[in-house]
């Protein structure tokens, strides 16, 4: 814990009843659809939050995310209680920068996308606001009944317009409070640099899988002559040896942060495009160049029974299967960037199956005396638009017990409404 707390990592409200770790965009400060680098935002609403005194009351736990654009799904502000878009505008000829933001996301076993709390609030107004929302939060959130103990469902008995006058009410009765001004101060000092100076790609024939991995795990940045590339995680994993590895390999072509996505995998950033041919062959030797990243192939899965408490099924089981079936095809099925997987144990949705375009969630079917783990399938779901569709549940897959069934697991189809349907 000392070692971790070193380098700044605490596992302080990474758990509980709390505001948990404060999540963004991954690309943020890279990416040339952003409105601005929403970083020191969130490191100052993650440093402001942490153990404050208005935040631990809570029913339940309390998500905060921002996300430098409306469309891509790096962010997924729309399941998060507190979810901040940057936003841009122009007052008397003065850029002004600030947040569109949401309240009262989540997914669970009653999903729900959050509501709009206002079009624009101005970035130095964002730490006074969440505490106000956090003090109301506290006071008026369910506290018995775990299962209702969301923002979502506080804001639901209420409605966002009651909602939202109470917090702007308890915004104006709050005493001024000096860190709304020196933690966005100290975190503005954050300034990501290059460790080599850009260059170019080198020209000429290669080795057809790094074509293929330069293809799917690279990605190019705003700034010209640097790119950022994903390390593909199967299942999320990485032993201790190759993390060692990796970190060794990173110091050579980046200056100092290595970034997690959202689907469990490393982004290396500011990577000099005259570099990639050796990274690739660095990250190779260590076993961690595998292509794929984002694509079909990088199913998304919570430990499941694999070592959750609260896990029905095998999430991550289902994940190596469908991970090594998709390989199969040579990058003709595993690279497709159209569609993706994510698969959780239960129905909390830790993996946000929800938003996946398959989606996969574990739930029992029972039949007279007898039960089984059973996935339930979600379809149609999209995590673009910061995660602002979601799926609909369209069966369940058994194991059927009749003699020589065969291991394959088969799907049932439920009919369900007209709407379901005309969705299949």
């Amino acid at each position: 814990m000392r070692r971790l707390a070193e380098v700044g990592i605490t596992t302080r409200e990474a758990c509980g009843n709390v505001v948990r770790n404060v999540t963004g965009c991954p690309d943020a400060g890279l990416c040339s659809s952003q409105g601005f680098d929403i970083t020191p935002h969130a490191l100052a609403m993650s440093h402001f939050l942490l153990r404050h005194p208005d935040a631990q009351n809570f029913g339940r736990k309390f998500k905060i995310a921002f996300s430098g654009c409306e469309d891509k799904p790096c962010g997924l502000a729309m399941i998060h209680d507190i979810g901040a878009i940057a936003a841009v505008k122009e007052v008397d000829g003065q850029r002004i920068e600030g947040f569109k933001v949401y309240l009262g996301g989540g997914l669970g076993a009653i999903p729900q996308q959050a509501k709009l709390y206002s079009e624009f609030v101005p970035a130095d107004e964002m730490l006074e606001l969440a505490q106000a929302i956090a003090r109301v939060f506290a006071r008026f959130g369910e506290k018995k009944n775990r299962a209702r103990a969301r923002l979502k469902f506080l804001i639901g008995t209420l409605g966002i317009e009651e909602f939202r006058r109470i917090v702007d009410e308890e915004r104006r009765k709050l005493p001024p409070d000096p860190r709304w001004e020196s933690e966005l101060v100290e975190a503005a000092d954050y300034n990501e640099q290059p460790l080599r100076p850009p260059s170019a790609l080198p020209e000429g024939p290669s080795d057809p899988e790094f074509q293929r991995w330069l293809k799917t795990n690279v990605r190019g940045q705003k700034q010209d002559g640097y790119s950022m590339v994903e390390v593909f995680l199967p299942l999320g994993d990485i032993a201790a040896d190759a993390l060692r590895e990796l970190a060794r390999t990173c110091r050579s072509y980046i200056d100092d942060t290595v970034r997690t996505t959202v689907t469990q995998n490393l982004l290396l950033r500011w990577v000099s495009n005259g570099d990639l041919p050796c990274l690739y062959a660095d990250l190779e030797r260590v076993g961690l160049a595998e292509p794929g990243a984002g694509r079909l192939a990088d199913v998304t899965a919570c430990p499941g029974t694999d070592s959750c408490k609260l896990g029905i099924t095998s999430a991550r089981g289902l994940a190596a299967e469908l991970q090594a079936k998709f390989a199969n095809g040579m990058g003709v099925i595993a690279d497709r960037e159209d569609i993706n997987v994510k698969i959780s144990g239960c129905f909390n949705a830790c993996s946000h199956h929800h938003i996946a375009d398959i989606g996969f969630l574990g739930s029992v079917q029972r039949k007279k005396s007898d039960t089984a783990p059973v996935f339930q399938v979600v379809l149609g779901g999209s995590t673009g638009k910061n995660g602002s569709s979601f799926g609909l549940v369209t069966g369940k897959g058994t194991r059927p017990k009749r003699p020589g069934s065969g291991p394959e697991t088969h799907l049932h189809l439920h009919r369900g409404t007209k709407r379901r349907r005309k969705f299949l």
